[in-house]
């Protein structure tokens, strides 16, 4: 028997047959056809890279994140919501006159209502932002909810770790939730101490042997906080020593981040997302009650901040991360600044920031000098003559690593959360966003800009189509493989 000619007839009856998959399975042409060259012309790896990371598990569903088993209590508390958004809406007529459409792109694609009443501070650097996350720790009453992406088991995670321990032996109910595949370093460690110590402590979405390639490619990229479901934060710092300048020995890179600390009825829905997060991971079914959802209008703070969560994932039955900031970008008529640390736009993004600047908008681009990712900084590479022709500004920082992701719309919207202006953060990260309605926050964070491009060098068009061949020839190579990275 034949067995190399068997071979052969079996993998030719594949190869169709993984192709018709793709055409099936992926929406975007530029990702089909790159899958498809890919099954094609490199024999057997290319099907193997495919299954492992190119299906489209938004239309697979990775995990139901149904959270209300009563459906009644579910409708019911749907309508309260819209209502509740609606009064705010009639009440700030003049802030939202021109943001209404993404107002209720976000209530109507994932039921994320829209808030007033919230107490926002901006916190730059986690020299800022750890010692409000130890405060607000020491001051839990009732329970404390920690989802990140990356949890490393060094000052800062110790000094965390030790919080949240002191805090389980006190009474209050403490979850920890982590991603296999960014925090990996602390399963055998900090995770069983926690657990040793009452925390309750699960990582999202186990990294199995037989499903290594895949369950490593689809991520939880959120950083979410809840305490005593009043307090909350979200942005772009994970827990790491690298994100604190002043105690970073092992490094001499300075990291530049951002993330927000919310008081108020926005906290609301980071602790819906952690939840249904929570019920995935821990396999567990935890229903909504008093001390977890608070009522909206239980709040008392002191200042009236509007904000709405925008969140999406492989779940998402849309791209919803990606369409909210399609939206803010169309609705801008003076100013878009935009930072991020990876810029490997779709085709809709870089059509939307182009016709922004030729229409007369000041778009800027913060991106880093250096990204930690080589193909991923020279894919980004490719895409900024045409952006440069449209008139956009492009700046890379120079100071060190920015790893900020923010937008500041003209001066009412200032976006703040974990995604990157890159496909994974569209279509297989889990990702959550806060977008800030208010002229105050919004000038902050346009201050923070401005005082950042201080420490960055912009991009001449001219000089950029003189740089080396070679350079731009790696560059398109890259942007190639884009809709693989």
């Amino acid at each position: 028997m034949d067995w190399t000619l068997i071979l052969k007839i079996t993998y030719g009856i594949i190869v169709p047959l993984v192709c018709l998959r793709v055409i099936y399975d992926t929406n975007h042409i530029s990702k089909t056809l790159s899958y498809l060259l890919l099954v094609i012309f490199v024999p057997v790896f290319g099907i193997i890279f495919y299954f492992s990371f190119g299906m489209n598990y938004r239309t697979r569903k990775i995990y139901s994140k149904k959270l209300f088993n009563n459906i009644k209590l579910e409708n019911r508390l749907e309508i309260q919501l819209q209502d509740y958004a609606n009064k705010i809406i009639r009440n700030k007529k003049e802030l939202f006159a021109s943001n209404k459409k993404l107002v209720r792109l976000l209530f109507k694609e994932i039921s994320s209502p829209l808030t007033n009443k919230n107490e926002v501070d901006l916190l730059i650097n986690g020299e800022q932002k750890f010692p409000e996350v130890y405060k607000a720790i020491e001051a839990a009453k009732h329970h404390i909810h920690f989802e990140y992406y990356i949890f490393t088991d060094d000052v800062v995670g110790k000094k965390i770790e030790a919080l949240l321990i002191k805090k389980a032996k006190e009474g209050v109910q403490v979850k920890f939730m982590y991603d296999d595949y960014g925090s990996s370093s602390i399963r055998k460690s900090l995770v069983l101490r926690l657990r040793a110590a009452g925390v309750e402590a699960y990582p999202f979405y186990k990294i199995k042997l037989i499903y290594l390639a895949n369950r490593m490619n689809y991520r939880n990229h959120r950083k979410i906080i809840v305490i005593d479901g009043r307090v909350g934060f979200v942005g772009g710092i994970n827990v790491s020593d690298s994100y604190i300048n002043d105690i970073n020995t092992e490094s001499t890179t300075y990291w530049r981040d951002t993330h927000l600390k919310i008081q108020g009825p926005a906290v609301w829905y980071l602790q819906y997302l952690f939840l249904c997060d929570w019920n995935f991971c821990a396999n567990c079914e935890i229903e909504p009650e008093g001390n977890l959802f608070p009522e909206l209008d239980s709040f008392k703070t002191k200042s009236n901040v509007a904000i709405q969560i925008a969140a999406s994932g492989p779940d998402s039955e849309t791209p919803t991360i990606l369409y909210s900031l399609l939206q803010a970008i169309n609705l801008a008529e003076e100013e878009i600044l935009i930072t991020t640390p990876y810029f490997v736009p779709n085709e809709s993004i870089m059509d939307a920031l182009c016709i922004a600047a030729m229409s007369g908008v000041n778009v800027k681009l913060l991106v880093p000098r250096s990204s930690d990712s080589r193909i991923v900084n020279a894919a980004a590479s490719s895409y900024y003559t045409e952006l440069l022709e449209s008139g956009v500004q492009i700046y890379r920082y120079t100071k060190g690593f920015i790893h900020a992701k923010t937008m500041a719309i003209d001066n009412e919207i200032a976006i703040v959360g974990s995604a990157n202006l890159d496909m994974r953060s569209f279509d297989l990260n889990f990702e959550v966003n806060a977008i800030v309605y208010d002229r105050d926050i919004n000038k902050q964070l346009k201050d923070a800009f401005y005082d950042d491009l201080n420490h960055a060098s912009e991009i001449d068009l001219e000089r950029w189509k003189e740089r080396a061949w070679y350079h731009e020839l790696s560059e398109k190579i890259a942007r190639l493989l884009s809709p693989l990275l």
